[in-house]
């Protein structure tokens, strides 16, 4: 097989993650009908030995068969794979768990030479915006500064209102505190079509474990897709994000984050779409701004 730009090690992360590939499986597909659809769609005998050199389940041959084929042999079978993925959701009426993902796989399919589906470019477009105007990022930016001078409790009030507005600003459907039996969300939002809870802190010290552990508990107590923003404008103390562990629920921002987002007239979405695969990524909560851009 001639070689062509081999996939990084992050790219076969992102395929593993949207066609299901642990344990060996590919989606829902059995040896034989993953056979007939290389043979059929892609023109491809899956089977042949030339692509059991890592072992002989479907996951390990179609990575094999990634990263020796060609460009456009690629592009085409990720095409195809993805277009199965899709209709098998959409026929089982399945919500997407992986929204950011789809964005990666956009970019992953362009960068390869091939033509991205309308669909996720439609959504990328969505997530991708323009960076924020000069009035609305210096708007934002003097609310902020102004929150400081408050007495604790109205400015707590204040920073979920101004949160909200920042969502709004940003496409993002902002919704103001809401309560729930036995238990108070401060918001939420939508990001590429999936819901988001918000819980908002300003106090005088980072946020330890025991509250990034109450507001997980929340999140996990919803839908089995739901996730959080958990944003403290005094950050995280290191020890909490130390003992509330890896691989939650819940992303981070902090004051700092708010602060050169709107100083860089940068977009809400793409740098929530960033913090969201960084956590997919490493398991890490909290990844500062400075360090995803």
């Amino acid at each position: 097989m001639a070689t062509d730009k081999k996939l990084k090690p992050i790219d076969i992360r992102l395929i593993d993650d949207l066609f299901e590939m642990g344990g060996g499986y590919v989606l829902d597909f059995s040896n034989r009908t993953f056979s007939e659809f290389f043979h059929e769609e892609i023109g491809v005998n899956i089977d042949d030995p030339r692509f059991d050199i890592d072992g002989t389940s479907k996951a390990k041959r179609l990575r094999c068969y990634l990263r020796n084929a060609r460009n456009d042999e690629v592009v085409k079978a990720l095409l195809a794979i993805w277009e199965y993925r899709e209709t098998i959701r959409r026929r089982s009426g399945g919500k997407e768990k992986l929204p950011e993902h789809k964005i990666e796989f956009c970019h992953l399919i362009e960068r390869l030479g091939g033509n991205a589906p309308q669909e996720i470019k439609v959504k990328r477009a969505q997530t991708e915006q323009s960076k924020l105007s000069d009035d609305i990022a210096n708007n934002l930016f003097n609310k902020l500064i102004s929150l400081s001078i408050l007495d604790p409790q109205p400015r707590g009030y204040a920073f979920e209102v101004f949160l909200k507005e920042l969502f709004d600003a940003n496409g993002m459907a902002g919704r103001a505190s809401f309560r729930l039996i036995g238990e108070q969300i401060d918001g939420s939002f939508e990001l590429i079509g999936e819901t988001y809870l918000l819980e908002a802190k300003w106090v005088n010290k980072p946020v330890d474990a025991a509250d990034l552990r109450s507001f997980n508990a929340k999140v996990e107590d919803k839908a089995s897709w739901s996730r959080g923003l958990f944003v403290s404008y005094s950050g995280f103390s290191e020890e909490g994000l130390v003992a509330f562990g890896k691989g939650k629920s819940v992303v981070c921002m902090d004051g700092f984050d708010l602060s050169e987002m709107l100083q860089n007239r940068l977009s809400l979405n793409e740098i929530l779409s960033k913090k969201v695969r960084s956590a997919a990524e490493t398991g890490r909560p909290f990844v500062r701004l400075r360090e995803l851009l």
